[in-house]
């Protein structure tokens, strides 16, 4: 037999969780970006190379690959 009270309290809920979402003030609110007063971007690293250089995570020893 199906418990309706259990089915109604977790559905109930639900529902009070996603009503609650929804009525979030900053749901549908973005702060504008400010082009003119924003830190200029820091320029892209080249990959580190030689002996200070660390391993991609799949080829570290202990770790298995699928071929």
């Amino acid at each position: 037999m199906i418990d309706y009270f259990a089915l109604a309290l977790t559905h109930g809920l639900l529902l009070l969780g996603a009503w609650r979402m929804l009525q979030r003030a900053d749901l549908d609110r973005e702060e504008p970006v400010d082009p003119v007063g924003a830190p200029p971007a820091e320029p892209a690293q080249p990959p580190a190379t030689g002996p200070t250089a660390t391993r991609p995570a799949a080829t570290q020893p202990g770790l298995r690959t699928r071929a």
